[in-house]
């Protein structure tokens, strides 16, 4: 990575976050589908919907900040969306798989957390008004998942894994 301003690392951030996206809009669909939880499922393709519009809100701050993309591909969440994947590929389908599930998909939102963070910090720095509101839903946004992924989690996933576990031990 080549940044010699704030604007290049701006840029380089907020590609390597539209990449991430555009991945984790693949990904979602897969952990709907290996989910037994219906809620938990919900939150995946709810979450989807989300992702699909923050790729578009990716695509006005470019427009809006008169920016240009840069190819490139999110090689951290390519990392958290294999580990995903191992996950579904390792685990059998119930309610420890769930409980993965949840714990793959809030490693993707606090990545995300950290990264829109980042680019709203740097949107402020640099003055870019059209990009600050845009950040901030987006933000919000990943906030709000995580909190629905660990409510579902100490609701209820994480102690149906455990009942099944002392259910398998007995």
């Amino acid at each position: 990575m080549t940044a010699k301003t704030m604007q290049d690392l701006f840029i380089h951030s907020l590609s390597d976050i539209y990449s991430a996206e555009k991945q984790l809009t693949k990904a979602l669909p897969k952990m709907a589908r290996a989910s037994t939880n219906p809620k938990l499922a919900e939150v995946f393709q709810s979450h989807l919907e989300e992702t699909q519009g923050q790729v578009e809100r990716i695509d006005k701050v470019v427009e809006a900040c008169q920016l240009k993309l840069k190819r490139m591909k999110c090689v951290a969440m390519e990392g958290l969306i294999e580990e995903g994947q191992e996950m579904i590929d390792e685990i059998e389908k119930g309610p420890v798989l769930d409980a993965a599930l949840i714990e793959a998909a809030q490693k993707v939102e606090h990545y995300e957390i950290a990264s829109y963070g980042t680019l709203l910090a740097f949107a402020r720095n640099l003055g870019m008004k059209e990009a600050i509101p845009l950040l901030q839903d987006t933000l919000a946004e990943e906030k709000s998942a995580d909190q629905k992924l660990t409510a579902l989690a100490e609701g209820e996933a994480n102690q149906k894994a455990t009942q099944k576990r002392e259910a398998a031990t007995a």
